[in-house]
């Protein structure tokens, strides 16, 4: 059985401890490695790492650091099948999701690439007639960042590579549930060329080594994707020595189904974005709402579906959901719909353990909208359908959440999506699709609970620049005294 270390400095290097931790396939309980179990010891190595990276990575020109993110793309892609075959087995992906990550990794890596080359700031016009000024962009230093279990290759990726092309060096503290695929894609960037110290991984748990990184004064700039809760502590602790924070954190994402649009169509968009990799998602489509009289037609139609909804190997492409993380994950799955039942919603289908960590996808009919299974992030293959009796009912329902992350509106009427996409309040509103959508150039991120910050493309790489006023004396000027 393969024991992972750190990924320090172009090498990988045991724990200060020699500690390890396992890391188990969801789908089947198997042991796939053991990964080092970082402590404060191993913070102050990666860090004094990181500083060396920062320094010679930021001055290299931008064509330099292109080229080396480029090869790093190509490189993704030559090492498709082990990346694949380690992200089904760590995360519980079916092989349709996989594939996905690992290609979208490749597509984030040349858009990190292009934006390289625009990093514009600006020159200002000045009241002074002797003074010239301009703002120029600089990069933060070392960025932190802590990705999650769900998507761990890709939204990884996305913490790490913006900021890079942006000229500061990355420390990546993964998820303790998937730590072996960013030691594989760290790896990878750097047999593509990344030099030594800029991109570093460490593995372990949030106490033992997430939060001494976080805390640790050679950080300045955190991106965390992950659950409102930990989001809420990181912000604790960054704002204490103000580092720069982008958070990507929890969403209970509204579905609007109008009137006009299709039932048995709309049900089929609606189940992809419910269900695809069990609900474990955080811009899944978890409150969907339908306008009067479609409300229990939908339901049914949509219950149709996620009964027919293929269970197997995932590593068949006909397979469309998998595995629950663990079972801390399968137990909160479990009593947000027990609760749904014990508040007198009806379940249409689903409900129950199928087996291991998979949960039957389950569509929940009129949910008490005071309950969890309503009101909190299930993060599990569950449903929720209620009628509303009009437009604007409906928009005031989906704004009725402390989170605020994605939206969809299936419509067919382009007047109403509109008006509903620039009505909702979340981070982002798809008209014509599902709440969960992606794009390496757009920016993620969301309202009230769900972050702050956004990541992709060009914001995420003047996240993490620093602005700087330059002024330039020409002449004499009046002085005071």
């Amino acid at each position: 059985m393969k024991t992972y270390g750190h990924f320090i400095h172009g090498k990988e290097i045991p724990a200060s401890t020699g500690e390890t931790f396992t890391s188990l396939a969801p789908m089947t309980g198997e042991i796939l490695g053991h990964a080092a179990r970082g402590t404060e010891a191993d913070v102050e190595v990666v860090v004094t790492s990181a500083r060396k990276g920062f320094l010679y990575w930021s001055s290299l020109p931008p064509a330099e650091r292109e080229r080396i993110l480029l090869k790093c793309a190509d490189q993704v892609e030559a090492k498709y099948e082990a990346l694949l075959n380690l992200l089904i087995d760590e995360s519980g992906s079916t092989i349709i999701k996989a594939k996905y990550e690992v290609l979208y990794t490749a597509s984030v890596l040349r858009t990190a690439a292009g934006e390289v080359r625009r990093l514009y700031a600006d020159t200002l016009p000045n009241e002074k007639p002797h003074r010239m000024s301009m703002v120029v962009r600089e990069p933060v230093g070392v960025v932190l960042a802590i990705s999650p279990f769900n998507a761990p290759l890709v939204l990884l990726a996305k913490m790490v590579v913006f900021p890079l092309g942006a000229g500061n060096a990355v420390i990546a503290k993964p998820s303790e549930e998937t730590p072996l695929i960013a030691i594989e894609f760290a790896k990878v960037l750097h047999e593509a060329g990344l030099p030594d110290g800029v991109f570093n991984v460490v593995t372990g748990f949030g106490k033992e080594v997430g939060e001494p990184l976080a805390k640790h004064s050679g950080i300045n700039g955190i991106a965390l994707t992950g659950s409102t809760a930990t989001g809420v502590k990181i912000g604790e602790i960054a704002i204490q020595s103000m580092k720069r924070l982008q958070l990507e954190l929890g969403g209970k994402n509204p579905l609007l189904v109008l009137n006009d649009e299709d039932i048995n169509k709309a049900a089929e968009i609606a189940a992809v974005g419910a269900f695809t990799h069990a609900g474990q998602i955080c811009m899944s489509s978890a409150r969907i709402l339908v306008e009067k009289p479609n409300g229990r037609a939908f339901a049914e139609a949509l219950a149709k579906k996620a009964k027919s909804l293929q269970l197997g190997d995932l590593r068949n492409e006909k397979t469309a959901y998998g595995p629950l993380i663990n079972q801390r994950a399968l137990d909160k799955v479990i009593q947000h719909v027990q609760a749904a039942k014990d508040g007198g919603a009806e379940i249409l289908t689903g409900g129950d353990v199928h087996d291991g960590l998979i949960f039957q996808p389950t569509v929940i009919y009129n949910p008490p909208q005071s309950g969890p299974s309503w009101c909190e992030e299930t993060f599990g293959p569950v449903a929720s359908v209620t009628e509303c009796d009009s437009f604007d009912e409906m928009i005031a329902i989906a704004n009725e959440s402390d989170y605020g992350l994605s939206a969809g509106v299936l419509t067919n009427d382009l007047v109403r999506g509109m008006t509903a996409a620039r009505k909702i309040r979340c981070g982002s509103v798809h008209v014509g699709a599902h709440s969960f959508q992606s794009d390496p150039m757009a920016p993620i991120g969301g309202y009230g609970m769900s972050g702050f910050g956004r990541s992709g493309g060009k914001y995420s790489v003047e996240h993490f620049t620093e602005l700087k006023w330059i002024s330039l004396e020409l002449g004499e000027t009046p002085r005071p005294f």
